[in-house]
């Protein structure tokens, strides 16, 4: 279908390009890619972070209904033989009538998705890696969302933004999701011991837990270290909660893609939601203040029953960095 779509795009351009000597196509010639495209209504933009998609090799695909770490069984466990075996929807539920009737007709166009998709949903996994977080999602709970973040800096895309994946509730028409490489925030900071512990130099390093055997992280021999070396407390919806940092791997992806997002997408507003001292949120938004904010958002600005991306997560250094990339 990608290719397709590109070819009908590019098809009309040809002669003129040839005319001027810019192109000299042959059918069957290899169109390379760098390794760093996310897909937008079937066009590919750049973020200069490394990318996998859902139709590379060892991609993660959320189009698929068989399970991926099971491909004998078509639906996700959780939900037994009566669960859906789509994992998202192809449409948005928050349009006006016609422009609903046109993309039910003909397919998203890129300026209807930028038109109507205006937030980007962060998440935690509580998972560790994406390999397990997409057997959580994928293969048990019959879930989707359109990007993972590993811990070594990897972007899963597992959809088309055009897509309206399941990952934040009331959130899901209008957004992107992301699910990010970490195993979450709890009351108690021992909890975290599980994971972290002081390697030989003292130095603290992240053990992800294994899947099927494996890491799946692409990076080999990558070591995952929490930005900040100690757990970060903070309140979230008047708890206080423990949880370590993303890696700066993480973060420098997540820069990237934030500002592609924010001018491939750009109603999302470049910013999260903040109090009226300027200082992040930590709470759930009012119905009202939710219908009026566009840009980034946490899970737990949508549901008093989330606490993702969590109190470690560097709201600050995301926005300064994406908008110093987005220019």
């Amino acid at each position: 279908m990608l290719t397709r779509r590109l070819h009908r795009l590019a098809l009309p351009l040809l002669p003129a390009a040839l005319a001027a000597g810019c192109l000299q196509p042959s059918p069957g010639a290899r169109l390379e890619r760098i390794g760093d495209e996310i897909v937008a209504c079937g066009q590919l933009f750049h973020t200069t972070a490394p990318v996998v998609l859902w139709m590379d090799h060892r991609g993660y695909d959320a189009y698929r209904v068989e399970c991926r770490f099971n491909p004998e069984r078509t639906r996700p466990s959780d939900g037994g033989e009566s669960a859906d075996p789509n994992r998202y929807g192809s449409f948005r539920k928050h349009l006006p009538p016609e422009v609903a009737a046109a993309v039910r007709s003909d397919g998203w166009s890129l300026d209807q998705l930028r038109q109507y998709v205006d937030l980007f949903v962060l998440h935690y996994d509580v998972c560790g890696t994406a390999r397990r977080c997409f057997k959580v999602l994928h293969d048990q709970r019959g879930l989707s969302v359109h990007f993972m973040l590993d811990v070594d800096g990897t972007i899963y895309q597992t959809l088309d933004l055009k897509e309206r994946a399941w990952h934040a509730g009331i959130g899901n028409d209008r957004s992107v999701g992301i699910e990010i490489a970490n195993m979450g925030a709890y009351e108690d900071r021992s909890t975290l011991e599980q994971w972290y512990e002081p390697d030989a130099g003292g130095l603290m390093v992240f053990r992800p837990p294994l899947t099927d055997g494996a890491s799946g992280i692409r990076t080999p021999g990558f070591v995952a270290r929490p930005a900040r070396p100690a757990p970060i407390g903070g309140p979230i919806h008047g708890r206080m909660l423990w949880q370590y940092d993303l890696t700066d791997a993480q973060y420098e992806s997540l820069i990237r893609l934030t500002a592609t997002l924010c001018r491939v997408l750009p109603r999302i507003a470049c910013d999260a939601p903040r109090d009226g001292a300027g200082q992040i949120r930590t709470d759930v938004l009012t119905p009202e203040e939710l219908s009026s904010f566009s840009g980034l958002i946490g899970h737990y600005h949508l549901t008093r029953d989330k606490s993702d991306p969590g109190p470690a997560f560097d709201w600050e250094r995301v926005i300064r960095g994406a908008r110093r990339w987005r220019g």
